[in-house]
């Protein structure tokens, strides 16, 4: 058997380990071979694995079934998948998500402990020289300011979900006020924003941004609740350039990048609803619908007087006269 036909197999192992196992037309799909292939690949796997169980279900499609610990000596984690695990941890650290980096680094000391010790000095010596090469090791630049309790608390009640009482302070208003929120996610960025529904607020109000650095305590409450039917968080944060997003903010957004810069612009996504348009002198036209004008003018910043607004009128005016040359792009 080949190098890569043993590491199909070991993958085919894997996927037969899940509690609804393995079917012929999931092995299809995911090694994109023929249905001939997929039945070949079954027959290698019984062989392999003596332990393998083959049963119909309730829709007569036929499913592979093997216990984890069958396969458990042949899943040594690789150095690359480690260093994953450092690079993740080292995000979540700079997102100030705590609680979660506190989670991944428990699941990286269990992986670790189940790794054979003839193994696990070499993996590690990999795992560290990756990591430096990647620049995770130690990772520079600003990160939101933490504060462990409030942090674990917002954890806590997104997991609930369960209403989410702290003070909070508007800009229009004097001091601060207690508020019992329903949480329905959390928007990462140069800030972090708890997305959350106001109890005190209609149930039809709009769902309000709460900025985290500004919560000083939170007490998850033992209530729940019902999240909106059809939020979603991925959705929600597509409406906003950075972390904030406002409504009336909301429309089409152009942005014309210099014939010079636009072989640099076309490496970013500024948004992922943006279309690019190629002109004939060579500038790019970048188009997205978003809000958030404030956070595109400290990005529309960085980038000089290479980045030309064309929509919408309001954020042109707001970097008319902030634009610079600079010695390099972002």
């Amino acid at each position: 058997m080949s190098f890569a036909k043993a590491q199909e197999l070991l993958k085919l192992a894997m996927m037969a380990t899940r509690r609804s196992g393995v079917s012929l037309e999931e092995i299809i799909e995911e090694f994109g071979c023929v249905h001939r292939s997929a039945q070949r690949m079954t027959v290698a796997l019984e062989a392999a694995f003596p332990q393998t169980q083959a049963d119909d279900g309730e829709d007569r499609k036929r499913r592979w079934r093997i216990a984890a610990r069958a396969i458990a000596p042949l899943l040594t984690p690789s150095a690359e998948e480690l260093a994953a695990l450092t690079t993740a941890i080292n995000e979540l650290d700079v997102a100030g998500l705590t609680t979660e980096a506190t989670a991944v680094r428990g699941l990286k000391q269990k992986v670790r402990a189940l790794i054979p010790p003839e193994a696990g000095t070499r993996l590690a010596v990999d795992e560290e020289a990756l990591a430096e090469a990647l620049g995770h090791a130690a990772r520079p630049g600003p990160r939101p300011a933490q504060n462990g309790g409030v942090d674990a608390a917002i954890y806590e009640a997104l997991k609930g979900p369960f209403l989410l009482r702290f003070p909070y302070q508007t800009r229009s208003q004097p001091k601060p006020r207690d508020r019992i929120v329903a949480p329905h996610g959390l928007l990462l960025g140069t800030r972090r924003y708890l997305v959350g529904r106001d109890t005190a607020k209609p149930a039809s109000s709009p769902l309000q941004h709460y900025r985290v650095e500004e919560i000083t305590r939170a007490e998850v409450l033992p209530d729940s609740f019902e999240i909106d039917p059809g939020f979603d968080i991925r959705a929600h944060a597509e409406k906003g350039f950075g972390s904030f997003e406002n409504a009336a903010e909301h429309g089409d957004v152009v942005w014309r990048f210099s014939p010079e810069a636009a072989p640099h612009a076309r490496r970013f996504v500024f948004h992922p609803t943006q279309t690019t348009v190629e002109e004939p002198d060579g500038s790019l036209l970048v188009r997205f619908q978003a809000s958030g004008h404030l956070e595109m003018c400290w990005h529309l910043y960085s980038w000089g007087t290479s980045v030309e607004v064309l929509q919408p009128a309001a954020l042109r005016e707001l970097v008319h006269g902030h634009q610079r040359p600079f010695g390099a792009l972002p």
